[in-house]
């Protein structure tokens, strides 16, 4: 019997969590994804007119992007990853990636 009541209470909590899952509006997502997207392209100073890959969803508590672009007064490829605290609304940028060494530049 308890094997019973053990499974019921499992059965309910999956349910409720995947409920949870889907809570969120396709707008909540977009509206998500546009906040990580102008807060990490305003922190990311030392990349010219950066460009911003979202992750849809991010992680439970985490937004995050791949910033790429151009760094300011050279020449080459450069990425930052950012990432977005979704609680508190701030970002942190990571310190620059070499394009070449990351493949995102083609080959010659």
């Amino acid at each position: 019997m308890n094997r019973n009541i053990i499974r019921l209470l499992a059965a309910a909590t999956l349910l409720s969590l995947a409920g949870a899952a889907h809570a969120s509006s396709d707008a909540a997502w977009q509206q998500l994804a546009a906040d990580v997207e102008a807060k990490c392209k305003k922190a990311a100073v030392t990349i010219e007119k950066p460009t911003a890959t979202i992750d849809p969803f991010g992680s439970t508590h985490y937004g995050l992007a791949l910033l790429t672009g151009k760094p300011k007064g050279a020449k080459g490829l450069i990425a930052q990853i950012c990432v977005y605290d979704k609680q508190k609304k701030t970002v942190e940028i990571g310190s620059e990636l070499d394009g070449k060494k990351l493949g995102l530049m083609p080959a010659k």
